[in-house]
């Protein structure tokens, strides 16, 4: 069943959950967005997203250094108090994606923050590729737009899969942990540095 563009805006708004995660549902529930909202409260991801205003000001820097001393990753990760800051979850939760960082090399934390020239690039890279292997005109947007997803899911850090459970993404990972602390949580940036580059 094919989920409209639509259908994801209307669950989004109703639930505050991020896009990826409402057509999932949707594709998940065959459409019925009652059931999708169910599924979303169900994984914590309405419940996580409903906390997503509220300004989170602590929390942590973390530097983690690779074995043989050659990449490290700074991370700074905020939650809304110092108590939850503490936590062994939480910075359980903050190593594990200083981790994930140094084995994934993301571009950016979310799709909004890659350079949309870079995006632009790829977009005419994959469109003439597509014309290349002699595709119908019809279809090449709809090729470009899957190639598109695989880029961010590549990309972007949220959109990884995590290393240490690839059925889930660190989004998913972040949303889960929102859910169960009660607070917003938020990966604010990171820096990855490899000896030489």
């Amino acid at each position: 069943m094919a989920i409209s563009a639509n259908d994801v805006k209307v669950l989004r708004e109703k639930t505050g959950a991020g896009m990826m995660d409402c057509k999932k549902a949707l594709e998940e529930t065959g459409g019925d967005p009652e059931r999708a909202v169910a599924y979303l409260r169900e994984k914590g991801i309405a419940k996580a997203a409903s906390k997503a205003g509220r300004i989170a000001k602590e929390g942590i820097i973390f530097a983690y250094i690779h074995p043989g001393d050659k990449l490290g990753v700074m991370l700074e990760v905020n939650c809304e108090t110092d108590f939850v800051a503490r936590t062994d979850e939480f910075r359980n939760f903050v190593k594990n994606i200083a981790m994930h960082i140094a084995a994934s090399n993301p571009v950016a934390i979310a799709r909004e923050e890659i350079d949309p020239a870079l995006v632009e690039s790829e977009k005419q890279i994959y469109r003439t590729q597509a014309i290349n292997e002699g595709k119908p005109e019809k279809i090449l947007d709809k090729i470009v737009d899957g190639k598109l997803d695989k880029f961010y899911a590549e990309s972007c850090l949220l959109e990884q899969a995590f290393v240490k459970d690839p059925e889930q993404t660190v989004g998913q990972l972040l949303q889960a942990l929102v859910a169960k602390l009660g607070e917003n949580i938020l990966i604010k940036r990171f820096e990855r540095l490899r000896l030489g580059e």
